[in-house]
């Protein structure tokens, strides 16, 4: 059995990369970092499109599937023997999931919006960290629906129901809230 976690943090206005889709330095913020860190080192596989990275030491070390739309169905990754290729397209994620070795155990869902809106049903927990101070009003938005929806109303209306946000950077005023799927 898979268990399904999100993983995004957005500025106050829900965008988790500027105009030119890069993530700047603004929510580059250490205590996330840290947050982020651990919580890929405890899971099995990790979910992502093709622009979307993970800056973490332990990354070469880590089960991944990518998001593509250069293969058919899945391939081995040329350039990692970790990742797999997946094109959703032309394969469902459970059998993806298998072909990068993974049966059962927790997979991280880490970006970027399409990514995240594909698995919006299946989301055990999603994690949602906030830097609070930063904007960005022409960024790319965490999920499509944002602005015009904040994130916290989409997760809702998925099922998902916040638990109790932590304070993971007071410098930096970010907090993270665990979103839970609700029974």
């Amino acid at each position: 059995m898979l268990r399904f976690e999100g993983f995004v943090i957005v500025s106050a206005d829900g965008r988790l990369a500027n105009e030119r889709n890069v993530m700047p330095r603004e929510l580059k913020i250490e205590g996330d970092k840290r947050f982020f860190t651990a919580a890929l080192d405890r899971v099995d596989l990790i979910v992502h499109g093709r622009p979307s990275q993970e800056e973490q030491p332990n990354a070469p070390r880590r089960r991944r599937v990518i998001l593509t739309t250069k293969v058919a169905t899945s391939a081995p990754d040329p350039s990692n023997p970790k990742a797999l290729l997946w094109n959703p397209a032309g394969c469902p994620f459970d059998v993806a999931a298998r072909e990068a070795g993974v049966a059962s155990g927790t997979v991280a869902i880490i970006g970027g919006p399409r990514v995240f809106d594909m698995f919006m049903d299946r989301y055990d927990v999603f994690w949602l960290s906030v830097a609070s101070r930063v904007h960005l009003p022409d960024g790319e938005p965490c999920f499509p629906g944002v602005p015009a929806r904040s994130p916290r109303e989409i997760l809702a209306s998925h099922g998902l129901r916040a638990g109790e946000p932590q304070l993971i950077d007071a410098e930096h005023d970010v907090s993270v809230t665990p979103w839970r799927r609700v029974a």
